[in-house]
Parts: structure tokens; C-alpha cells; sequence
């Protein structure tokens, strides 16, 4: 934001010399609206104004993506494997009782640089059920990577979207949703994976998918390529939300 505010104000101050320069060359418009820039934002603020400008106009754009209802034993390790390989951090969101079963995998998980977060313990659709039976199933699921990895996360994704009002405040989480649903679960079909998420996502855009199947895995390597060629790179959820 701070960005878009200092571009506008050169391109305002700009704009002013060339109002008060009316009627003159067009070298001459431009060299007085340099000096009109420089003597209202002053020499260094208008050098930081044309950095942040040029930083802007280079910065590449940012997806997540996101895999729900693992750890797999049979897949995800092929996930992290080829995520490793190239040099991508995802977010899972997991099943507390996948978790008890798979802490190794979840240990290396975190190891390797990915975020993780709850995705309830039994992959219940939390409007539902009855607020205390809600609770329990993430504050459950929290305490299974905790065990697993010393530290309680912060990010939860709600089975189906599906989120109780106000229930952040209660379990003091943060929920998080997706721009881009693959229904990878549904086709199991690699090519229509890759339609689903498209072939230039917009900038910020969250991609959900599943690391149960072997079409996924397959379709999520082959997306970070594509989208690698064309300047995009990968974060973890954390840094889309948290400026």
C-alpha cells in the first residue's frame, strides 16, 4: 500500500509541473516538473519513491499452495520430495488423526521450511456440530502437532469452508480458504487438475489440492514447474496474510 500511495504521489507532482508549465517545450514541461517534484518531496524522498516504484514493476508474482486431509505415508513423502527438489515451501493443513499416526512426516515437514496447520482431527464440517464438539476436534488436532513438533500452529482450514462465526475467538486461529479450488479429489485426472488451476493465476492467489493421491502429487510438481517458467513464486499462507 505504501508503494501505490508514493507512486501516486509522483506521478501528482509530476503532473503539477506540467500544469504550471503550460504552453512551453516539452523539455522544458519535463525539466520543470523534475523541479517541481524535488522541491515538494525533496531529493532523497523522491530517490525512494523511484526505487520502491522500480522494485514494484520487477516483483513477480506470489501463490500458495496448500494440500488438506494428509499426511499421506504413500504420497506425501513423494510430495516432499519433489517440493524439495524445487526449492518450494507449501502449507498442509492436517487431519489430527493423520497426524498421530505419520509424527515423522510431519517432523520433516517442518524441517524442510513447510507451514502446517489443522484441518480438524476426523475431517468434520464444523457448522454442524455442536460448538464444544467443534473445539474439541481442533484444539485436539493442535495439541497432535504440537506433540509432533513442539509448536502449536496458528492456521486452520475448515473442512468444506465451513466456518462457525466469530470461532477464531475461541480457538484463537485464523481461518484460511482458497482463490483456486482444484477439485483434484474429485477428477483424479492430472490435465484436469492443471485446467482447474489455470494458466496464470492472479497474484496472491491460494491453490487448494490433496496429498492422498498420486495424480495430485503429479499435477502439483508439474504446476510449480509451469508456473515457474513464467516468474512465479511460491510462498507459504503466512506470508500472503501476514504483510
Amino acid at each position: 500500500m505504501r508503494k501505490f500511495f508514493s507512486g501516486i504521489v509522483v506521478v501528482l507532482l509530476l503532473l503539477m509541473g506540467t500544469v504550471w508549465s503550460a504552453g512551453k517545450e516539452p523539455e522544458a514541461v519535463q525539466t520543470i516538473g523534475n523541479k517541481a517534484a524535488r522541491l515538494v518531496a525533496g531529493e532523497g524522498m523522491l530517490r525512494l519513491m523511484e526505487q520502491e516504484l522500480m522494485e514494484q514493476s520487477q516483483a513477480h508474482p506470489e501463490v500458495a499452495l496448500t494440500f488438506d486431509d494428509g499426511p499421506s505415508p504413500k504420497y506425501t513423502p513423494l510430495l516432499l520430495d519433489g517440493l524439495k527438489e524445487r526449492n518450494v515451501r507449501a502449507t498442509f493443513f492436517l487431519l489430527g488423526q493423520n497426524v498421530k499416526e505419520n509424527q515423522e512426516l510431519v517432523q520433516r515437514m517442518q524441517a524442510e521450511g513447510h507451514l502446517l496447520g489443522n484441518h480438524t482431527y476426523n475431517h468434520v464440517q464444523l457448522n454442524k456440530i455442536p460448538e464444544t464438539t467443534a473445539r474439541q476436534e481442533i484444539l485436539k488436532t493442535n495439541n497432535e502437532i504440537y506433540e509432533a513438533t513442539g509448536k502449536y500452529p496458528e492456521y486452520m482450514r475448515p473442512p468444506y469452508g465451513a466456518w462457525k462465526k466469530n470461532m477464531e475467538l475461541c480457538v484463537e486461529m485464523l481461518p484460511v480458504f482458497w482463490d483456486i479450488d482444484t477439485l483434484d479429489w474429485k477428477s483424479q485426472n492430472v490435465d484436469a487438475i492443471l485446467k482447474a488451476a489455470g494458466e496464470e493465476p492472479e497474484d496472491g492467489s491460494i491453490i487448494l489440492m490433496h496429498d492422498e493421491y498420486q495424480t495430485s502429487v503429479e499435477a502439483a510438481l508439474l504446476l510449480v514447474d509451469r508456473l515457474k517458467e513464467k516468474g512465479y513464486e511460491f510462498v507459504t499462507v503466512d506470508e500472503l496474510i501476514v504483510p
